[in-house]
């Protein structure tokens, strides 16, 4: 299964001037494949990743949901570019 990333764009305006782009991260869907040491397919349902413990510990890489760690969870980036 080849992995994606997904970029979401809003605010497809030009700027004349100078512009700032913000960009917020969140992680979806876990995706890890629990059966592949049997060759299988299987992953866990988890929809969501929720941070095992306060940012900036170990903790903070682990879901609290299904215990993988944030580098199995879709990565959704979204970019807003404000124009002043």
């Amino acid at each position: 299964m080849k992995k994606c990333q997904v970029v979401r764009k809003s605010g497809r305006r030009s700027c004349t001037s100078s512009s700032t782009a913000i960009t917020s991260v969140r992680y979806g869907e876990c995706q890890k494949n629990h059966a592949a040491n049997i060759g299988g397919y299987a992953v866990d349902g988890c929809r969501e990743f929720m941070a095992s413990d306060v940012e900036g510990t170990t903790g903070a890489l682990t879901c609290a949901a299904c215990g993988c760690h944030r580098n199995f969870h879709r990565r959704e980036v979204e970019t807003e570019v404000l124009c002043e």
